[in-house]
């Protein structure tokens, strides 16, 4: 077991853009890190433990959860990053995509906050905090994505659902919701039809909506909150 970090964290969605970087920051703050996703490369840190796995798999948690209190003996902080993102017009949604959508963004979120939540209701504290977007609480008519709202958006109310239950029980609870962030997912081309998005008329960066997450982590009096990342999208009509 490794005692020598300041505080343990779950990233789920590790491999690559947010929360590949966010692996990163944290490692560099003395983070212990339990990193997860399908396809996830083993780590050459002593602090970073790779856990390849499908987060809508309950047994994916369980084995997570596992190598958290095996190498590292507790567990501070989950990250529910993993999410995937669909556009399409509602009616073009087939099965197939409602059921992917639905798999990663709420069954991985119900899997790994349940058997992390059990830990940190023995501990006695913890923090809770999840990816959204700024499109569930803010959509865009030129951006049709019915299924990111209905998914994410879920997230977003059973954040402060969650931050109110567990609240007297040393457990916090927030969410970020990011707008466009610049990653390989967003080819080159779409880049200034995408920055449209936003009022600020850019693409957000990585590095600041890992900003958002370190701020959370630190700010112990916030609890069920949704911190918008979005370039101002979502304060209103423009």
């Amino acid at each position: 077991m490794s005692q020598n970090v300041s505080r343990v964290a779950i990233v789920t969605g590790a491999s690559q853009g947010i929360g590949a970087g966010l692996v990163q920051a944290l490692t560099a703050q003395n983070y212990g890190i339990v990193a997860t996703s399908r396809t996830i490369e083993p780590s050459t840190s002593p602090n970073v433990i790779a856990v390849a796995g499908d987060v809508a798999d309950p047994r994916t948690a369980k084995r997570v959860v596992g190598a958290a209190l095996e190498q590292f003996g507790r567990i501070d902080t989950l990250v529910n990053n993993a999410g995937i993102f669909i556009p399409k017009p509602f009616v073009e949604y087939t099965q197939e995509d409602f059921a992917a959508m639905l798999s990663v963004n709420l069954v991985g979120f119900f899997n790994m906050t349940q058997a992390v939540l059990e830990q940190m209701l023995r501990q006695g504290n913890g923090h809770v905090l999840s990816i959204t977007t700024t499109l569930a609480e803010q959509p865009v008519k030129s951006v049709s994505a019915g299924l990111a709202s209905l998914t994410k958006g879920g997230l977003n109310a059973v954040t402060r659902a969650l931050a109110l239950e567990y609240a007297d029980k040393g457990i916090r609870v927030n969410a970020v919701a990011p707008g466009v962030i610049k990653t390989p997912m967003h080819a080159p081309e779409t880049h200034e039809f995408l920055a449209g998005l936003h009022p600020i008329h850019r693409l957000g960066e990585v590095q600041e909506v890992i900003d958002a997450i370190l701020y959370l982590e630190k700010a112990e009096f916030v609890t069920g909150q949704i911190l918008h990342v979005d370039g101002g999208a979502s304060a209103g009509k423009w």
